[in-house]
């Protein structure tokens, strides 16, 4: 289903919406630069200003939130862009009310939200005034973002679609008749999604000063459990098929479905989609390591201390005691709130609780140009069977390092012949550099 030229009036439903000449493609280093050509299209009433779909092709969900950020914000574009980092650039689009459904197509080695269908709220915190949202996910949930919806004004809905798309073979007859052959199935190294041994509680999560490294440009993805059972309607996961054996055409089908329910969609793509690396991962030294790791068995022990005591006795005397202790601040603050919900708090149980909240480490596979290829494979399948987007992003990441440096030139290339082949002429801006050009 090809769909009507980009900003068409036939495709928006959002009024009249004018047209480019050419598909513009923004191509950007850090993935966070996309937003203000986005925004300048909604200006220009090339996008609409409300219920535009996001599809977002990344090894990366970037769906975290600017944590301390007051919820305004949104409203001012210039405060706004300078507070995002490449993480945390979707969701106050979605705040703002530009943004009602975002398709996140991840490669097989990204899984840090389960797969499926997510409806929740985005809105401002009444408590803190910051944006906050209703989502259950173990991604929202271990970054401290969650909160009931009566604790929401301002709310937003938000559509979040999370789909496998793995490479695939074809030749040049299978594409044009739309059939592709799946491709052997990806032996992922389990390097590549081992889990780190960091934030085991609660408090140690909030304590970046004395828990493992905080990543402070890219999110610390956390996994969710593959079989997690549906929870009401905050999420209603569907049966999407793993490891390579969901076919192209129901990936085509169900996004088809998602972008109806939109007036225009902006098509995202960042390179590390086809090869990405945790830039973190080969940081530290093995006695670096050692060093952290021990840090962290001391830190355990002292909280399993000190949430044993605050069951015998959670005065102002004790819980000043076990603040004093390194890396300790964050108790009183948990503490407090603790007492503001229940009488008498479960502390042994919060402890508990609190060893649960694992993180896992950041997506790291660096693939053959077999496996680029038949992502790129896989995604021309995609997009030709798609409506046309209003406008294309795309984001190197290779100066942090995300997208491996050695490959993102060919990778870029690989990208823009795609989306010329699809779509025809193509006004490409290089904005990482001096030059733009036309394809």
């Amino acid at each position: 289903m090809n769909g009507p030229a980009a900003g068409s009036g036939d495709w928006s439903r959002g009024g009249c919406l004018r047209a480019y000449p050419a598909l513009p493609v923004w191509v950007v280093e850090d993935h966070q630069d996309v937003l203000p050509f986005i925004y300048r299209a909604i200006g220009s009433k090339h996008l609409p200003a409300s219920n535009i779909s996001f599809v977002h092709l990344d090894s990366h969900p970037d769906l975290l939130i600017p944590v301390n950020m007051p919820a305004d914000t949104v409203f001012d574009k210039e405060a706004l862009f300078s507070e995002l980092s490449i993480e945390n650039w979707i969701m106050p689009a979605v705040y703002a009310g530009h943004i009602s459904q975002v398709v996140w197509l991840h490669p097989p080695w990204a899984q840090q939200i389960s797969e499926g269908k997510h409806h929740f709220l985005i809105g401002k915190d009444l408590s803190t005034t910051t944006i906050r949202v209703t989502g259950t996910d173990h991604y929202f949930l271990s970054d401290g973002l969650y909160v009931p919806a009566d604790q929401l004004e301002n709310q937003k809905p938000l559509n979040l679609h999370v789909i496998l798309i793995s490479p695939t073979e074809a030749s040049n007859s299978q594409e044009e008749n739309g059939e592709v052959t799946p491709a052997k199935r990806l032996k992922l190294n389990t390097g590549d999604t081992a889990s780190t041994a960091s934030a085991s509680s609660a408090v140690a999560a909030g304590d970046p000063d004395h828990s493992t490294p905080s990543l402070k440009k890219k999110e610390v993805q956390n996994a969710s459990a593959p079989n997690k059972a549906e929870t009401s309607s905050e999420c209603s996961a569907s049966s999407s098929l793993r490891n390579g054996e969901y076919p192209i055409k129901e990936v085509v089908k169900d996004v088809c479905q998602v972008l109806q329910k939109g007036d225009a969609y902006v098509l995202d793509i960042d390179l590390d989609f086809f090869s990405v690396k945790n830039p973190f991962k080969e940081m530290y030294t093995q006695e670096g390591l050692l060093d952290c790791v021990e840090d962290r068995v001391h830190q355990l022990e002292d909280l399993e201390a000190a949430f044993a005591d605050l069951c015998d006795n959670d005065d102002e005397e004790t819980l000043q005691k076990w603040a004093s202790y390194p890396g300790m601040k964050s108790l009183v603050q948990l503490v407090h709130s603790l007492k503001t919900r229940m009488e008498s708090p479960d502390y042994e149980m919060v402890h508990q609780a609190g060893l649960t909240c694992d993180y896992v480490e950041l997506p790291h596979h660096v693939s053959t140009e077999e496996e680029i290829e038949g992502l790129i494979q896989s995604v021309k399948i995609l997009l030709k069977d798609m409506p046309k987007p209003t406008l294309v992003t795309v984001a190197r990441s290779s100066l942090d390092d995300y997208c491996p440096s050695e490959q993102v030139d060919i990778i870029q290339e690989k990208v823009l012949n795609l989306l010329g082949s699809v779509y025809g002429t193509l006004d490409v801006h290089l904005n990482y550099s001096s030059t733009s050009s036309s394809l």
